[in-house]
């Protein structure tokens, strides 16, 4: 099969598209001809050598973690899925594997792929739907009613936590730049904020949970802004939110969380559900083919993309 892979931590133009050998599925596994899959940060951070500790010094390595296709081996231990199965999860993006034609996921952390969107739009979702939805309910522990602020609301991650407060029925606010206001309203804010012109921790509004969806901001500038029992989650481990995390943990009032999506079935079906019922939708910023995943790369490493880019697996 063919697959993305690199012998040396560096720019995007460490990435290889070449031959490799396909994977064989252990016991509890699935074998998945992949159709789509999608950038996140984490890819190229990792590619870049950021999280050389933890990913190690052994290469080639793979690439990728979010990944759509259609199960083509079922493993002996498994049941509920069948081969034909059309299926989303993602992987552990320090391992990779889902830049490929063919990747062995683990059962049990693999769902069905909602009917009502393509290959492409479902690769969008695994990690960032999952850090939108672990962040809210898991670590904020969302109500109807309450005040929910985004910041960084026409990203990858943001894009999925503004649709998912709407859904919960909360007043949702959304933080972007100025190019992207009108796409977050369309999304269900009920008030969007121009960063560039407006400073949400120096506004009088107070929130219940403030998500920084981009990790532009820290603890201790929305502490101001939270309500006495308002919760600040950030995707960003700086070591001032770490801090913040384990300082306001031993504290009751106001909190600072981190989120590391984790995937498993039962949150993969719950954003199923809501995107069959038309609450949630894929934004998409591009799609490339896997053969360019450096240009794919490249664009992600801008920061400018509004939503996921995806990339499509080419068959042979």
């Amino acid at each position: 099969m063919k697959a993305v892979i690199f012998n040396q931590y560096g720019s995007s133009n460490v990435l290889e598209y070449r031959e490799i050998d396909t994977p064989k599925i252990k016991p509890d596994e699935l074998l998945v001809k992949i159709s789509a899959t999608s950038v996140n940060p984490v890819d190229w951070k990792m590619r870049q050598g950021h999280l050389q500790l933890i990913s190690g010094y052994n290469f080639p390595k793979q690439i990728g973690a979010d990944l759509s296709g259609v199960v083509v081996e079922v493993g002996e231990r498994v049941t509920g899925f069948q081969p034909g199965d059309e299926v989303y999860t993602s992987l552990n993006p320090v391992s990779g594997g889902a830049c490929a034609q063919y990747a062995a996921v683990k059962a049990i952390s693999t769902a069905l792929k909602p009917t009502n969107m393509t290959h492409e739009e479902a690769a969008a979702v695994p990690i960032a739907g999952l850090t939108a939805l672990q962040s809210l309910f898991d670590l904020g522990q969302i109500r109807p009613g309450q005040k929910v602020l985004i910041n960084g609301a026409s990203g990858g991650v943001g894009t999925y936590a503004v649709q998912i407060a709407k859904a919960m029925e909360t007043e949702v606010t959304g933080v972007c730049s100025t190019a992207n206001l009108e796409r977050v309203k369309q999304l269900g804010a009920d008030i969007v904020l121009d960063y560039t012109q407006v400073d949400f921790t120096q506004q009088g509004t107070q929130y219940d949970i403030i998500l920084d969806a981009v990790g532009k901001q820290i603890f201790s500038n929305c502490e101001k802004v939270l309500k006495p029992d308002g919760i600040y989650i950030s995707t960003l481990p700086t070591p001032e939110n770490i801090f913040a995390s384990a300082q306001t943990w031993l504290f009751p009032g106001k909190s600072a969380k981190l989120v590391l999506a984790q995937p498993n079935r039962r949150d993969l079906d719950a954003l199923r559900d809501w995107i069959e019922a038309g609450k949630i939708q894929s934004v998409i910023a591009r799609v490339f083919p896997l053969s360019d995943i450096i240009e794919a790369h490249n664009y992600s490493e801008t920061g400018r993309a509004v939503g996921k880019i995806v990339c499509v697996v080419e068959t042979d």
